[in-house]
C-alpha cells in the first residue's frame, strides 16, 4: 500500500511474519538524506530472515500516514534499520500490527482489514495537504 512519510507517498508493506518493523538501509539513503542524524541505538543486532542473517545499525523514528476512508491513521513506529535489506519501502511487523490492532486476516466476523478497531486503537488525523481521492492503494 501506499502511505505518507515526511509528506511524500512511500511503500509499505505489512508482513503477518515479522516479527518487527523495518527499514533498509539503502532505502533511507535514497528518500531521506540526512536520516543517519534521527539514528537511535537498538536492541536489536541480529535478525533472521528466510534468505539468511540480517544485522541491524539501530532505529529510527517515522510518522507514517495510511490513508483510509474514515480518516487518515497515523502511526508512529520504531523500525529497525537493516544494514543489508533489500526492500524497497517500509515493512510493519506483527510488533505494530499487534499494537495497533491492525487485522490483515479479515477475522473479525466480516469486518474489512484496518477497520475493525479504528476507533478505539488509532490516532485519526485529516490533512488537506494530502486529500484521500488522490491515494491508490496497490
Amino acid at each position: 500500500m501506499t502511505v505518507c512519510v515526511d509528506n511524500a507517498q512511500h511503500p509499505l508493506i505489512i508482513d503477518s511474519g515479522a516479527h518487527c518493523s523495518i527499514v533498509a538501509r539503502n532505502y533511507l539513503d535514497n528518500q531521506f538524506p540526512n536520516w543517519e542524524t534521527q539514528l537511535l541505538p537498538t536492541k536489536a543486532k541480529n535478525l533472521q530472515s528466510a534468505s539468511g542473517k540480517m544485522t541491524s545499525i539501530g532505529t529510527i523514528l517515522k510518522e507514517i500516514i495510511i490513508p483510509h476512508r474514515k480518516g487518515n491513521i497515523m502511526l508512529n513506529p520504531e523500525l529497525v534499520v537493516l544494514d543489508d535489506a533489500h526492500i524497497q519501502g517500509f515493512l510493519l511487523g506483527t510488533d505494530y500490527q499487534k499494537m495497533y490492532g491492525i487485522d490483515i486476516y479479515n477475522s473479525k466476523k466480516g469486518i474489512l482489514p484496518l477497520v475493525p478497531t479504528w476507533r478505539r486503537n488509532f490516532h485519526l488525523i485529516y490533512t488537506r495537504s494530502l486529500p484521500m481521492t488522490h491515494w491508490r492503494s496497490s
